[in-house]
């Protein structure tokens, strides 16, 4: 069997921000002479960077140097209670264009590639880290309106995190526990807050109007692939197409897998990322990236 551990290299690295310093890991065929592209992996909110290793890995393993990291003030990036202040528009506009520009001047000859998870398909979407890729994807990457959640169970349980729960922690603590609550990795307490106010309106953050987020998505112009699950009860087909709807100059190509169609029983909002997925999906990211940058037949 391949073993792509003897096939790769993998550094830790810490990118430098405007306002604070990121780690992260740069993964890359052992022969750096062979790099076919540079990929970012933009993570989802409260998701650790280790979710992504195996995709990242599997990806060097084609030929991609890839980059993985987590936002400030989550995982290795900081203390979220000392962050505190940093809200989800920080994310998006300050630490992905951060981690595009500082992949692009490591790898400054290899085509620019990223894949965006949840919030990091926002970010994209919004033309954040975006302007010089030949080509993005987002995983799972949906407006998240609460009222828009399709059973009642999981549209309660998330109203309540989103509204309640993590709003209070986040007022009286500073940040929010998000291990203790269910909700991934613990986060910086402004980011709560504002992903609680935009959950409630119904154009998510397009019906924010400090965020431009219309004007911003309408003025992408690259390929786009555009990927939710059937089983996916917060990112439904709906909720990815308010987002991807906006990207008006861009060539948006929309697929919606259901698990049963490659032999598994549920994949949801995180489980792409799954190394118990590698055979089933993650080859038809890899091609696909890989299209961007091979000359038209």
């Amino acid at each position: 069997m391949r073993n792509i551990l003897n096939e790769i290299t993998s550094e830790s690295v810490s990118i430098p921000t405007s306002a604070g310093t990121i780690r992260g890991h740069v993964l890359e065929p052992a022969d750096a002479q062979t790099v076919a592209a540079a990929v970012v992996l933009h993570p989802a909110t409260a998701v650790p960077e280790r979710l992504y290793r195996g995709f990242a890995e599997f990806l060097a393993g084609e030929g991609f140097a890839v980059v993985t990291y987590d936002y400030r003030g989550t995982g290795t990036s900081g203390v979220p209670r000392e962050n505190r202040g940093i809200r989800m528009r920080d994310w998006m506009s300050v630490d992905v264009p951060a981690v595009a520009q500082w992949t692009q001047d490591r790898f400054p000859n290899a085509p620019q590639l990223a894949v965006g998870h949840s919030i990091g398909g926002h970010a994209l979407a919004l033309g954040h880290g975006s302007s010089e890729l030949r080509g993005f994807v987002t995983i799972a990457s949906h407006a998240g309106v609460t009222r828009a959640i399709p059973t009642r169970a999981e549209r309660l349980r998330v109203a309540f995190v989103l509204r309640v729960l993590g709003p209070v922690t986040a007022r009286l603590l500073g940040y929010v526990p998000g291990r203790r609550i269910g909700l991934g990795e613990d986060m910086p307490g402004a980011a709560m807050l504002e992903w609680s106010r935009w959950s409630r309106l119904p154009r998510y953050f397009f019906d924010d109007p400090t965020m431009d987020a219309e004007a911003r998505a309408a003025g992408v112009r690259t390929d786009v692939l555009a990927i939710g699950f059937s089983d996916d009860l917060w990112a439904t087909a709906e909720q990815i197409d308010a987002i991807t709807g906006h990207m008006a100059g861009a060539e948006v190509e929309r697929r919606t897998i259901d698990p049963a169609s490659v032999g598994v029983e549920k994949i949801g909002h995180m489980g792409f990322f799954r190394r118990a997925n590698r055979d089933r999906l993650w080859p038809q990211v890899s091609e696909w990236l890989r299209r961007r940058i091979e000359p038209a037949s």
